[in-house]
């Protein structure tokens, strides 16, 4: 039996046997050996090894909805100092939350005051200006198609005549029939 023959037939048994091994371990064995690259890699389990545990991001352990990693890395990124503490961004994002929660509440409530199911910009500029203290935060910021707060210059409006004033200071007026009646249509 020459060499190459004899080469053959230990590269033949080595894969029958691998085979063999491969077919006693259950299939989730074999695909952390196949991402491990064929070598058992510890987990993040313990010593032993085990399943890698689920991640748990900052922002769930905060109890947060807004992204705390991503405003860390905003907060690196934009240089503001040269270094940023851990506590910074989820700091960070608990304001921002508060503040978008706060806004949303009030345009909710400006929504549903205008009959409506849907929050558009005009109601968040409602929100913003009636609110004594989101109006001094948001002082010099223009909200695209929020228009204005309705508001007219007491100046401007009719003045009443003394019969008017007097009349309205005595006793509410009761209807009288002429009041009652539709007007007919021509």
């Amino acid at each position: 039996m020459d060499s190459s023959s004899y080469q053959h037939n230990t590269s033949l048994n080595l894969q029958i046997s691998s085979l063999k091994i491969s077919s006693l371990l259950k299939p989730q064995q074999l695909e952390m050996d196949a991402a491990a690259g064929g070598k058992a890699k510890k987990g993040a389990a313990g010593r032993k090894g085990g399943p890698r545990k689920k991640s748990v991001t900052r922002s769930v352990r905060a109890g947060l909805q807004f992204p705390v990693g991503r405003i860390g890395r905003y907060l690196k990124k934009g240089r503001y100092a040269q270094r940023v503490g851990t506590g910074a961004p989820v700091y960070l994002a608990a304001v921002l939350e508060y503040l978008a929660a706060e806004v949303l509440e009030l345009a909710g409530n400006a929504a549903r005051d205008n009959k409506k199911n849907r929050i558009v910009p005009r109601h968040v500029l409602l929100a913003i200006r009636n609110d004594e203290e989101l109006g001094k935060l948001l002082a010099g910021v223009t909200i695209a198609n929020g228009g204005v707060l309705p508001n007219i210059n007491p100046v401007l409006l009719p003045k009443k005549t003394k019969s008017e004033s007097q009349e309205s200071t005595k006793s509410p007026k009761s209807p009288s029939k002429k009041a009652a009646k539709s007007p007919k249509k021509a």
